[in-house]
C-alpha cells in the first residue's frame, strides 16, 4: 500500500483513486450494460498481479485473477477446503502415494479452441520439469519446487532434488503422474493454480520466450505480461491487461464445460488504499473489494453492503534472513527481536474481531498446531539484556516492508511496520526502513534473501500442516538463509508419514523444533473480510481466499 502519514493525505489519495475508478469503469459499463441490465462486475483488488501465467507466480493477487481462467486437476469445494474434482473427475493413488491416476473430464476446451486431454496434462508437467536458467529460480518456479522438487537438470546445488518422475497419457481421458517419494503435498498440490493446465498450443509459444534476472530484478516473459497468448479452460478468459490503469479484464468463456459464468464481463482493478476501495464501493464505482479495514466492517454492514468474513487460515510473520545480516545468526539476537515485538498490540489495533497472536508458523485451525512451543512474550527489558549478552547493543538492521498492497494476513502493511519498528527501537535496535513495491520488487527481494528483516505471510493452499511449515523449513531457503538439520529433519518427517494421526504428532514436534531455533517470529493470524455491493449476489467466500467469481450475479 502507498505510504500515508496523515489523515488528510489518506483522504486525498482515496479521492483520487475514486475519481480514476469512476473514469475507468464508465466506459466499461456503457459498452457492456444494455437495456439497464449490468453485465460487468468490477472488483477492487489490493494489489497488481505479477503474471498472467500462474506457473510463474506465488502471490495471491495473481491467483485471484488467473484462478478465474485456469483450472487444475483438482479443486476445492466452493467456500471450503475439501478437495474435489477439477479437470479430473476422479483420482486415486497406489498405497505408497507415488503413482497418481486421474480420470479426466471429457468435452473440455481451452480458450484457444484446443482440446483438453491426457496429453495436454503431460505437456504441462513435462514443460515445467524441463525448465532451465532463471526459470529454476525459486522466485519464479516457487510452487513447482515446493510440490515437485527440482528439475530434469538442476543448475544450482541449492535447488531441491526432483521428486517428479513422469507423466503418462494412458489414454485420452487418463493421465498418470508418478513421483519418486510420497509427499504430504500430494494430492493437495494438484489443486494449486500454479499447476493449472494450459493449452499445449500456448505452451509452445511460452517456450519461445525466456524469463531473465539482473540482481534482485526479474523480467518476466512478454506472453505473461499481456493478454493474447495464455489459454486455460476456466469459465472466464483473459482479454486485456491495462497496466497503466491497473486493470485486468476477462470475458465469459461460452464454451466452458461446466456451469457458465453468470456475468459476461469481469474486471479486476487495483486500488492500493483501503479508503480508496471502500469509497469506490460506496460510490457504486466498483461492485466488491477484498481486505476490508476492520474499522469499516460495521459501517458497511450498516449501510446495507454484504461483508462476509472468512475463517482464519493464514499467518503473518517477521522474517529474519541470517545471510543478509550476520548478527541474526546469533540465537540471542533472534530471541531479542522476538521479545521486543508487542504482538498483542498489533492484534488489538490492526486486525478485525477474531484476530489472534501467532505462537508458531501455522494457525490453530490446522492439524499439527502445538500448545508446547517455546514462547517469546513481549519484554523490552529482556530484549535489551539479550542484545547485550550477544555483544549487539548497537544492532542496526535493514527492514523491508511492502507498499501498494494489502494482504489477507496483513491488512495494513505500513501501519504494522511502524508498530514493529517502534518496538524494535525501544529495545535499542536501529531500523533502516526499506520500502519496496509489492510486485515484483518486494516479493522477489525477500525470496532471494535480500532483506534482513521483512514482513510476509501465508494463506494456506490446502489443509495440511506441511503446506505451512514445509513451505519454509523443509530445507535451505534463501529467504531465511540458515541451515539446521534438526529443524529440516523434523519438518520432513511429517511429510513422509502416511498415517494422519502420526503425521499430526510429527507436525507438532516440528513446530516445537522450529520455535526453539526461532528462524523468525510468527506475528498474527487474521480473519479477512470481503465486501460486495447491495445489488450483488456474492460468491461463497473461501478460507483459502479462492473465490469463484463465476458464481457472482446481480440482483
Amino acid at each position: 500500500m502507498r505510504i500515508l502519514n496523515s489523515r488528510s493525505t489518506r483522504a486525498l489519495t482515496a479521492a483520487i483513486a475514486v475519481g480514476l475508478i469512476a473514469t475507468g469503469c464508465a466506459s466499461e459499463r456503457k459498452e457492456g450494460d444494455k437495456g439497464g441490465a449490468k453485465d460487468t462486475f468490477v472488483f477492487g483488488a489490493p494489489g497488481d498481479p505479477a503474471s498472467l501465467d500462474p506457473a510463474l507466480a506465488s502471490d495471491g493477487e495473481t491467483f485471484r485473477v488467473t484462478r478465474q481462467a485456469f483450472e487444475a486437476l483438482l479443486e476445492h469445494e466452493s467456500g471450503g477446503s475439501k478437495l474435489v474434482g477439477g479437470l479430473a473427475e476422479k483420482w486415486s493413488s497406489n498405497p505408497e502415494g507415488t503413482v497418481w491416476t486421474f480420470n479426466l473430464r471429457k468435452g473440455v476446451k481451452f480458450h484457444d479452441g484446443e482440446t483438453f486431454d491426457a496429453k495436454a496434462v503431460c505437456a504441462n508437467y513435462d514443460y515445467w520439469f524441463n525448465w532451465k536458467g532463471t526459470y529454476q529460480s525459486s522466485a519464479v518456479s516457487y510452487y513447482w519446487q515446493t510440490i515437485m522438487g527440482g528439475f530434469k537438470a538442476n543448475e544450482d546445488k541449492e535447488t531441491p532434488k526432483a521428486n517428479y518422475k513422469s507423466c503418462t497419457a494412458k489414454d485420452d481421458s487418463t493421465a498418470v503422474i508418478e513421483v519418486y517419494e510420497p509427499s504430504a503435498n500430494l494430492p493437495g498440490g494438484f489443486s494449486l493454480n500454479a499447476l493449472a493446465i494450459h493449452s499445449p498450443k500456448a505452451i509452445q509459444e511460452y517456450a519461445k520466450q525466456q524469463v531473465t534476472e539482473a540482481g534482485d530484478a526479474i523480467t518476466y516473459p512478454k506472453y505473461s505480461q499481456e493478454a493474447g497468448t495464455v489459454a486455460g479452460t476456466g469459465p472466464y478468459k483473459i482479454t486485456k491487461w491495462n497496466k497503466g490503469n491497473k486493470e485486468v479484464a476477462l470475458e465469459r468463456f461460452d464454451d466452458y464445460w461446466g456451469e457458465k459464468a453468470k456475468i459476461k464481463n469481469l474486471v479486476f482493478r487495483t486500488i492500493d488504499t483501503e479508503e480508496g476501495r471502500r469509497q469506490a464501493l460506496q460510490a457504486g464505482d466498483i461492485d466488491g473489494y477484498d481486505l476490508v479495514a476492520p474499522a469499516d466492517i460495521k459501517t458497511l454492514e450498516g449501510e446495507g453492503f454484504n461483508v462476509p468474513t472468512r475463517d482464519v487460515f493464514n499467518l503473518l510473520y517477521l522474517g529474519m534472513t541470517q545471510e543478509a545480516n550476520p548478527a541474526l545468526k546469533k540465537p540471542a539476537v533472534r530471541q531479542a527481536i522476538a521479545h521486543a515485538v508487542d504482538r498483542e498490540n498489533i492484534v488489538k489495533t490492526q486486525l478485525p474481531e477474531g484476530g489472534k497472536v501467532a505462537t508458531q508458523f501455522m494457525p490453530d485451525t490446522v492439524a499439527g498446531y502445538s500448545d508446547k512451543v517455546k514462547q517469546y512474550p513481549f519484554d523490552t527489558a529482556k530484549s535489551k539484556q539479550l542484545l547485550a549478552s550477544a555483544g549487539e547493543s548497537k544492532l542496526a538492521v535493514d527492514f523491508c516492508y511492502p507498499t501498494e498492497v494489502t494482504r489477507p494476513y496483513m491488512p495494513a502493511p505500513q501501519d504494522i511496520f511502524e508498530l514493529v519498528k517502534a518496538d524494535l527501537e525501544k529495545a535499542g535496535i536501529k531500523v533502516n526502513p526499506k520500502p519496496k513495491k509489492w510486485n515484483p520488487d518486494y516479493v522477489d527481494a525477500v525470496e532471494k534473501g535480500g532483506c534482513a528483516l521483512h514482513m510476509l505471510g501465508w494463506t494456506g493452499d490446502f489443509n495440511d500442516g506441511y503446506n505451512f511449515i514445509g513451505t519454509w523449513f523443509a530445507g535451505y531457503d534463501k529467504q531465511w538463509g540458515f541451515k539446521d538439520d534438526k529443524v529440516f529433519n523434523a519438518v520432513k518427517a511429517g511429510s513422509l508419514q502416511g498415517d494422519p494421526t502420526k503425521r499430526t504428532d510429527l507436525y507438532k514436534a516440528a513446530n516445537e523444533a522450529i520455535m526453539e531455533y526461532l528462524p523468525g517470529l510468527p506475528l498474527t493470524s487474521s480473519p479477512p473480510a470481503i465486501a460486495f455491493g447491495k445489488n450483488v449476489n456474492p460468491p461463497k467466500v473461501s478460507p483459502l481466499t479462492q473465490e469463484n467469481f463465476a458464481e457472482v450475479s446481480f440482483k
